[in-house]
């Protein structure tokens, strides 16, 4: 691994995906990219007795089709990295007893998946593993009842408010050239900017977003135009614009720039500004993205995973809320 300024990791040794999977639940199903993902359900209940356990019904799911992709067993696997967004990261933590691999749990909110990713493919680089496995989730009824309110109580929300996405991503790295590479990694700096209202997390995390991008693009000499795509996590669209005005007071425009809160549903969807959660990036990326990248039609990409760390402890003192966003580059292989 070659370090480039303070943030940036350059993977000089081969670092591949071997395989990747996605489960989703129905809104995610009835939106744009339904057709993407490899399991999907028609209720929040994933065939489980309460919504908890459909949330680690649905990391098997990915994880399992992410292990069928890459032709590998999870015994194979050398390290384990995942997260998701109940406290003490329930979901990983319960499932990783099930897989019997060597494991970190993660916590970056919704930015999880990318800083999976990178740790997972810095262990490849530098030889301290042959495969590592990544897996994050999120579920739209348990995130709701502890961040916010109980789902029965049915409270309005304000149209900056987003709508966690049920579902989970994995993907396994390893050595084995494939058609999608990963390149890089920018790791992220916590930044809070005094934002404390916890239905509108798109303008919390696009400092965040603003910041690692730019310290991206600084430490590797690349332009925007580099990229064929460059996507966030969730902003939603509320972040998504504000990042495009932060992004140009320092004199770059960003004109190939998606976001996976706003990819995920169709906008007339109940889903207020857009989609949200731990799984909002692993979704899209594993699944639409990586298609996208393996028929072509995108070479290079840098998504830039977003994380409002959340805690309503913290909100009911009266505390902002911190943000992180952590950068992975990924190129597609002739």
């Amino acid at each position: 691994m070659e370090r480039r300024g303070k943030q940036t990791w350059h993977f000089d040794q081969p670092v591949y995906i071997q395989g990747s999977g996605t489960a989703v639940g129905p809104e995610e199903l009835k939106g744009p990219l339904g057709s993407c993902f490899d399991v999907s359900y028609d209720n929040l209940y994933a065939g489980q007795e309460n919504w908890e356990l459909a949330e680690r019904q649905l990391m098997q799911d990915a994880v399992e089709a992410a292990l069928k992709e890459s032709e590998k067993k999870s015994e194979e696997m050398d390290y384990f990295f995942a997260g998701d967004l109940l406290n003490q990261i329930v979901t990983s933590n319960y499932y990783a007893r099930e897989v019997d691999i060597p494991y970190f749990g993660l916590f970056a909110a919704c930015a999880t998946v990318m800083e999976g990713v990178a740790l997972a493919a810095l262990f490849v680089d530098t030889g301290t593993a042959n495969l590592t496995l990544t897996a994050v989730s999120s579920h739209n009824a348990t995130a709701e009842r502890q961040f916010r309110y109980p789902t029965e109580f049915a409270g309005q929300r304000p149209d900056s408010s987003t709508f966690t996405v049920t579902g989970a991503g994995a993907v396994v790295i390893g050595k084995k050239p494939s058609l999608i590479k990963v390149t890089d990694a920018t790791i992220g700096k916590v930044r809070d900017y005094g934002i404390k209202q916890p239905f509108d997390m798109g303008s919390a995390m696009a400092p965040a977003a603003a910041d690692t991008l730019i310290t991206h693009l600084k430490e590797t000499g690349r332009d925007p135009s580099y990229y064929d795509v460059i996507v966030t996590g969730d902003l939603s669209r509320v972040g998504s614009g504000i990042l495009r005005k932060l992004v140009q007071d320092k004199g770059l425009t960003l004109d190939r720039y998606e976001d996976c809160g706003v990819m995920i549903y169709h906008q007339e969807q109940p889903v207020f500004s857009g989609g949200s959660g731990a799984a909002c990036p692993a979704v899209v990326t594993f699944g639409h993205l990586f298609k996208e990248m393996k028929e072509g039609r995108i070479k290079r990409m840098l998504v830039v995973a977003t994380g409002a760390l959340l805690s309503p402890l913290m909100i009911q003192q009266k505390e902002s809320i911190p943000s992180i966003a952590h950068a992975v580059a990924f190129e597609r292989e002739e």
